[in-house]
C-alpha cells in the first residue's frame, strides 16, 4: 500500500517541481487559498499561538501575521517539492550564506560543528551548504517518514548535493562513531521541537512561556567538544533566503550547563519578535505549557 500511494503521488510532485518559478508561485497562491480560506488548516492553533505569545498586539496585526505566515508556509512546502528537480546553480542563487568563513575557520582547527536550526524562514534548502566547497560533510538529523518510499525520496534529494540524512534514533551513535574515526562533520539539528512530556527534563521560557525543550544538541556538543552555531535564516524575497552563521560557543565543555540551549532560544526568540510571520505557527510548540514540571526536571529561569 505504501508503494501504491507513493507512485500515485510522486508524478504530481515531479510535475510541480519542474514548473517555472513564476508559475510555481502562482500555484502556491492557489494552494494558499485552499489551505487558508477553504480548509482552514490548523487556523485555530495558529491564532491561539499568536494570541498567547503576543498578548499586546492588536487583532489587526495578528491577522496580518497570520495571513503572511500561511502564504510563506505554502511557499516553503512547495519549495521542498521543488528540491526534487532544482539545479545546483539555482539553489545557490536562492539560498545564500553570508559568512562561510566561520565554518572554514573551524574546519582549519579540525573540530566538528553543531548547526542549531529552527522552524524559521527556510530549513529545507540548507542542503545548499554542501555546494560551497567545504571540506566537511553535512549531516541532517531528521525524523524518519513512515512511508519508506517517501523517506527514500527525501534522503535521495538531500544526498544528491553530497549531504546525508541521519535518523534521530541513530544520530547520537553515528556522530560518536564519526568522531572516533576522525570524520569531522556539520550536523544540522532542528532544535525547537517540543519533546514528549515524559522526556521533558529541561524547562525554560520561550516567547515568555515556560515549556520543555530538547537539550540533545547541547549534550552532544559538551560531550564531544563540538563547536555550536545558530543558523540565522532571513527571507529576503519570495523564494530567496540568506543565512548567517552565529557562533554560540567554541568551547562547549567549559560553558555553564544549559547555556547553549538557552542562547539558542534567545537568538530564535529575537528573530521571531522582529519578523513573526516566518515562524512555523502551526507547530504546537507550547502544548505542554500548563503541565506540571516532572519530578527531577530542571527549570531554567
Amino acid at each position: 500500500m505504501q508503494g501504491l500511494v507513493f507512485w500515485l503521488v510522486y508524478p504530481l510532485l515531479w510535475l510541480i517541481s519542474i514548473l517555472p518559478f513564476r508559475i510555481f508561485y502562482i500555484f502556491s497562491d492557489f494552494i494558499y487559498f485552499l489551505v487558508f480560506r477553504v480548509i482552514g488548516y490548523r487556523r485555530s492553533t495558529v491564532q491561539k499561538n499568536l494570541r498567547m505569545v503576543f498578548p499586546d498586539k492588536p487583532s489587526e496585526e495578528l491577522i496580518r501575521i497570520e495571513k503572511v505566515f500561511y502564504k510563506h508556509m505554502c511557499d516553503m512546502f512547495l519549495e521542498m517539492i521543488k528540491s526534487i528537480s532544482i539545479s545546483n546553480e539555482e539553489i545557490q542563487k536562492r539560498f545564500k550564506f553570508t559568512n562561510l568563513e566561520v565554518l572554514r575557520d573551524i574546519e582549519s582547527r579540525n573540530k566538528s560543528i553543531v548547526l542549531m536550526c529552527a522552524h524559521y524562514a527556510s530549513y529545507e534548502w540548507i542542503i545548499a551548504l554542501q555546494l560551497y566547497g567545504l571540506k566537511y560533510k553535512s549531516f541532517g538529523i531528521y525524523k524518519k517518514i513512515r512511508n519508506r518510499y517517501f523517506d527514500d525520496m527525501v534522503r535521495k534529494i538531500r544526498s544528491k548535493l553530497g549531504g546525508e540524512l541521519v535518523n534521530t534514533h541513530k544520530a547520537t551513535k553515528r556522530i560518536i562513531q564519526n568522531e572516533r574515526e576522525g570524520l569531522r562533520g556539520n550536523y544540522a539539528m532542528i532544535a525547537d521541537q517540543s519533546p514528549r512530556l515524559q522526556r521533558s527534563n529541561l524547562w525554560m521560557k520561550f516567547m515568555g512561556i515556560s515549556v520543555p525543550v530538547f537539550e540533545g544538541s547541547e549534550k552532544l556538543a559538551r560531550g564531544l567538544d563540538l563547536n555550536v552555531i545558530y543558523l540565522h535564516v532571513e527571507k529576503t524575497g519570495r523564494g530567496f533566503y540568506e543565512a548567517t552563521l552565529v557562533p554560540i560557543t567554541e568551547n562547549a565543555p567549559e560553558e555553564p550547563e544549559h547555556f547553549i540551549t538557552q542562547k539558542f532560544f534567545e537568538l530564535l526568540e529575537k528573530q521571531i519578535r522582529e519578523k513573526p510571520e516566518y515562524y512555523l505557527w502551526t507547530h504546537k510548540r507550547w502544548k505542554h505549557r500548563n503541565e506540571p514540571v516532572p519530578e527531577g526536571a530542571t527549570r531554567v529561569s
